[in-house]
């Protein structure tokens, strides 16, 4: 997983909004800030034109091969555009009957329902935290926006943000919708909490791919940050990071 917030990103500036959800995957390069080399591996994979050069590389091999055929190899385009299309159609992805068969319908359920679940704990102990809502802060609904590569066959790439629709809610100082600049215990709590067990997320990735869920979005209203939720946020600051919590 890879959550995304100003001090998880290198380039900062791919983080600024303009509307919500914002998606990320596929639009826009993200560097992370240190990061583990599986997953700069994994996001340097998801670039289509180095798959498609990694995809190509029989007919280079090719041309080196057999020198007196390399001009007959180089101008047979739709080879090479078959080639592409089977390793990316084919090899990374699954097919749409495959896909069919990937989770039960009871499975892509339940999978949905602890997903909205954990979504609504770590939104609302996030809203809490920060006051949003109440008399005098900003109110406008927080978005956890998970996305995932279609790709099934290496490992899966998960991006995670929480996006904020009020200006200020943020915690950039910029107007508008903005990425939420998490706290390292908010980072921590997301961690800890949204792919916990039984929900992974090769799971949730087949349950996308089964139910042709591009993009989820899991919305939060502050007002309804409970006074308990409240007291409690205010109790467990004076008394340093609370450990984070599971469902």
């Amino acid at each position: 997983m890879f959550l995304i917030s100003h001090d998880t990103v290198a380039n900062v500036s791919a983080l600024d909004i303009r509307w919500v959800p914002r998606r990320f995957l596929g639009r826009t390069a993200l560097w992370p800030r240190g990061g583990s080399a599986g997953l700069w591996a994994r996001l340097i994979f998801e670039i289509e034109l180095l798959r498609y050069l990694a995809a190509l590389s029989p007919f280079v091999l090719a041309t080196l091969i057999w020198r007196d055929y390399a001009l007959a190899i180089a101008q047979a385009p739709i080879p090479m555009l078959i080639l592409i299309y089977l390793v990316e159609a084919r090899l990374l992805r699954a097919s749409p009957a495959r896909r069919a068969t990937l989770v039960s319908a009871d499975q892509a359920d339940r999978g949905l329902d602890l997903l909205r679940a954990r979504a609504r704990a770590i939104l609302t102990r996030i809203a809490a935290n920060r006051g949003l809502g109440a008399p005098g802060m900003p109110a406008g609904r927080l978005h956890l926006v998970i996305e995932q590569s279609e790709m099934l066959r290496v490992p899966v790439l998960t991006l995670v943000s929480v996006q904020a629709e009020s200006p200020g809610a943020g915690g950039t100082g910029a107007e508008g919708p903005a990425l939420l600049r998490l706290t390292a215990d908010e980072r921590a709590l997301i961690t800890d909490t949204l792919f916990a067990p039984p929900l992974s997320e090769r799971a949730l990735q087949h349950i996308g791919l089964a139910r042709k869920i591009e993009l989820h979005d899991l919305t939060f209203e502050p007002a309804q940050v409970s006074g308990h939720a409240r007291l409690s946020a205010m109790m467990a600051a004076r008394q340093g990071p609370a450990p984070s919590m599971r469902q």
